[in-house]
């Protein structure tokens, strides 16, 4: 080879490569006086998207844009939308020169290409199927600066002088995830009264103009699957003329609940006067005559069926004498369903969409041997407070059907609701999408929202990681940035996203609607509480913190300019002052009750701390539900279900002490190690923000499970601590209560104190039992070793994986004497 044409061969890619990072040119889409024309393909879920794409130039120029169905009706720019093969679309394609036969039976991708021809110059977006081509509008309403929250958190979109989009031709990567969607629940507090009373006030209820804006926020979300609302307070969603339609419009995937299969709502559908007992056995044919005549009505929309039978509401299977029992006859009725669906679509029953999802006992009866069809897909469902209860073995990752999720960030039940605020912690939403992720749940990501509001970051972070993977390797404090940014601009990001971490990490120890420390179903008083074990120093911390960020809150949100205000309220002040005032409300009245019991001066200025918080509690739900004109109102309920938590207290009047007595106050501290300060591990990854106090540690998920032998032979974990006095001590191992990764693992992790043995410590935990519900309650899986006489001076703590995906957070070391923290100890910030 000569030498020019190695010269030749090693300047190629570098030339490539600074073309690659020149600036793109742009396309102007509004000039400051036109804007561009939207031809759409002719169907109604092209229509409705450029309907969407003209209302959100239209916000961005102050021009409405012209909109037709024929390429006559362009202009000088004219943006052209829908499928490959639709005629605008493939003659302009064909006109150009520009394939388009790589999207051709592709799922939910898109090219978008300027293409310019003659007068008029055409922004191409080609779908493969009618979502992606919707999928490059909403990227491309991203690129014009709109927010996905534009309706349903009044993120307002801002206009612009002039507006320009990159012009490179790009071709999108299909989604993750192939259904990724929400459940609508538990919706009697917040959307149903909301949309019966203020908003779909002709269906007075959650009808089609509730789902169109559902959908088009789906949309938004690039999401592509609902199931509906279907609590009792509900009009069963296929009772109400014009929601399926509007599915399928929308090209909304529908399924249902795992409590309502063949897309039957049970809890109204099912007429116990005339169709009897809702029980296989001994009423089989009406069952299936009731599912059947469902499947025939609904087989011409896009849908996923559950499969299986339960309870009429979210109860075991009704009839059923034992275990086995239930397996055998779900599995006949999984049969049975799977050959209505096959006679009623004229489809290969491997061909129609459907899930059986492993929920509370379905789980159960999975583990005793109950056969999944192949081609179905199993969901996986965490344990109702954001932990997978299980996930995919390696044999059960070859099934053709696949796997999935279904997701809690919202949640009515055992051991306590909550259903107020979205308080789950982004950085376990991310560690439990990747550990399904890395164990091919791929196929169906459904995550429980509740109302929607307030979880909406919350949503968008499930939806945004559904669509692409990829974002799990962000830490959770850099995708709230982008978040933030995206809101309410760039310069407020940090420092909002600092905010709502506080806010997070304040609720994963535990809850507002946990700081009754009560339980519900059955529902018990409020309880003892464990903040003030250690004399008020806990519950006083943990006050101060709140007020320091809603202290911060309120200063940021004040210099945030006027377009934005109710969207601060809504996604970021009132969450965070209605914790604090909560908190605030029950911790100061125990503070006061203390303090009179132990003559101490301050006891009635608590009380009237606490009246002015729940005062403010009152005030900030009225003015949230008096947003944008009322827009909201009915949505915000200050105490959902009217649990003991919420209930507004008798504020005591106490009298001033005669004379104060001293308390003594311990002086011994806790050594509190966390997990990731042990420094790299190849056994072990970092989980970031997970930790007490930082990052946590979790064991690999493509380990083996081992035995404590074979781990020892690995490189631990290592801590050291320094034991100020010989005594007694108690080391306190402190999870993450997730569960076992697949069933053919287990929690274990084997420790070792110093030269001493190894010892296994199991953090698996069965059933609802009593510390499963303290585990979710607190977040935290407790392990403590007893040391009767520790001696004074250095000693070692080791640590190895016996199971993969185990997530240790922290090592508390409690010498004789120490407080009793409920959470994690003080450190050197806090």
């Amino acid at each position: 080879m000569s030498t020019p044409t190695i010269f030749a061969l090693r300047i190629i890619p570098i030339v490539m490569a600074l073309m690659a990072a020149l600036p793109a040119s742009a396309l102007t889409l509004y000039d400051g006086k036109q804007v561009a024309t939207v031809v759409h393909e002719d169907t109604p879920t092209a229509a409705l998207a450029a309907r969407l794409l003209a209302r959100d130039l239209q916000a961005v120029s102050g021009v409405a844009p012209k909109v037709g169905t024929s390429l006559a009706d362009c202009g000088r720019v004219c943006i052209v939308l829908g499928r490959h093969d639709a005629p605008q679309v493939a003659k302009i394609a064909a006109d150009a020169k520009l394939a388009l036969s790589d999207l051709r039976g592709q799922w939910e991708r898109y090219r978008r290409a300027v293409v310019p021809a003659g007068a008029t110059t055409y922004l191409l977006i080609a779908g493969s199927d009618a979502r992606g081509a919707t999928w490059g509008v909403v990227d491309l309403t991203r690129e014009l600066g709109v927010s996905s929250w534009e309706w349903w958190a009044d993120v307002a979109p801002r206009k612009q002088a002039s507006i320009t989009v990159d012009d490179r031709a790009v071709l999108s990567t299909p989604p993750s995830v192939k259904y990724r969607g929400i459940f609508l629940n538990d919706e009697d507090w917040g959307l149903q009264p909301w949309a019966a009373k203020t908003y779909d006030k002709q269906a007075k209820d959650i009808g089609p103009a509730t789902y169109a804006r559902i959908y088009e926020l789906l949309w938004r979300l690039k999401a592509n699957t609902i199931w509906p609302a279907m609590h009792d307070s509900t009009k069963p969603f296929y009772q109400i003329a014009g929601n399926p339609e509007m599915a399928r419009d929308y090209a909304i995937v529908v399924g249902t609940s795992h409590a309502e299969p063949m897309m039957r709502n049970n809890v109204r559908e099912w007429r116990k006067k005339e169709d009897g007992e809702f029980n296989f056995f001994t009423n089989r044919d009406k069952m299936l005559n009731y599912w059947q005549r469902r499947v025939d009505e609904v087989k011409g929309y896009e849908n996923i069926y559950s499969l299986g039978v339960r309870g009429i509401h979210d109860s075991p299977m009704e009839g059923a004498g034992s275990t086995e029992q239930a397996r055998d006859a779900v599995a006949e009725v999984v049969g049975l369903q799977r050959q209505m669906l096959a006679k009623s679509t004229g489809k290969p029953v491997a061909e129609i969409p459907q899930a059986l999802t492993l929920y509370k006992e379905v789980l159960d009866l999975y583990k005793a041997g109950l056969k999944v069809p192949g081609d179905a897909t199993i969901v996986w469902p965490d344990d109702n407070y954001g932990y997978l209860a299980q996930l995919s073995t390696p044999q059960e990752r070859a099934r053709p059907g696949g796997a999935g999720i279904y997701y809690h960030l919202s949640y009515w039940g055992r051991p306590h609701d909550y259903l107020w605020l979205g308080t789950t912690r982004p950085a376990l939403v991310r560690e439990q999408l990747d550990r399904a992720w890395q164990t091919g749940a791929r196929n169906m990501w459904i995550v429980n929202v509740g109302d929607i509001k307030p979880v909406e970051y919350l949503t968008q972070y499930f939806l945004d990681l559904a669509f692409d993977h990829t974002q799990i390797a962000q830490t959770p404090d850099q995708h709230q940035r982008a978040w933030f940014a995206a809101q309410f601009g760039s310069q407020q990001a940090d420092a909002l996203a600092a905010l709502k971490r506080e806010y997070y990490d304040l609720a994963w120890e535990r809850r507002p609607e946990f700081m009754g420390f009560g339980q519900t179903e059955p529902t018990t008083p409020n309880g003892v509480n464990a903040y003030l074990r250690t004399g008020g120093d806990e519950a006083r911390r943990r006050l101060a913190r709140y007020e320091a960020l809603t202290k911060q809150a309120e200063q940021l949100g004040a210099a945030l300019p006027a377009d934005r205000q109710d969207a601060y309220f809504e996604l970021v002040l009132y969450p965070i002052r209605a914790s604090a005032n909560l908190n605030a409300r029950i911790l100061k009245l125990e503070l006061a009750a203390a303090l009179a019991r132990q003559s101490q001066a301050g006891a009635q200025e608590q009380v009237e701390q606490a009246r002015a918080a729940h005062a403010a509690l009152v005030a900030d739900t009225a003015r949230y539900n008096a947003l944008a004109g009322g827009k909201w109102q009915h949505m915000m309920d200050l105490a959902p279900r009217r649990l003991p938590v919420f209930h507004a207290p008798v504020f005591p009047t106490y009298p001033a002490p005669a004379k104060a007595i001293a308390l003594p106050v311990s002086k011994v501290p806790v050594i509190s190690l966390a997990a990731a300060s042990s420094g790299k591990n190849a056994a072990w990854e970092v989980v970031p923000g997970l930790g007490s106090n930082g990052d946590a540690l979790r064991s690999r998920l493509n380990m083996a499970s081992l035995t404590v032998e074979e781990a020892a032979k690995l490189a631990p974990l290592d801590y050291r601590f320094e034991q100020k006095n010989t005594g007694s001590a108690k080391i306190k191992l402190v999870a993450v209560p997730v569960h076992p990764l697949t069933s053919a693992n287990s929690l274990r992790i084997g420790v070792r104190l110093d030269d001493g043995p190894w010892e296994v410590l199991d953090f698996r935990t069965f059933g609802r039992s009593d510390e499963w519900k303290q585990n979710v309650l607190s977040n935290t899986a407790v392990r403590i070793l007893e040391r009767p006489q520790l001696t004074k001076g250095a000693h070692r703590i080791q640590v190895v994986a016996l199971d993969p995906g185990f997530i240790l957070d922290r090592i508390d070391i409690s010498a004789d004497g120490a407080p009793d923290y409920y959470g994690a100890p003080p450190t050197a910030g806090r």
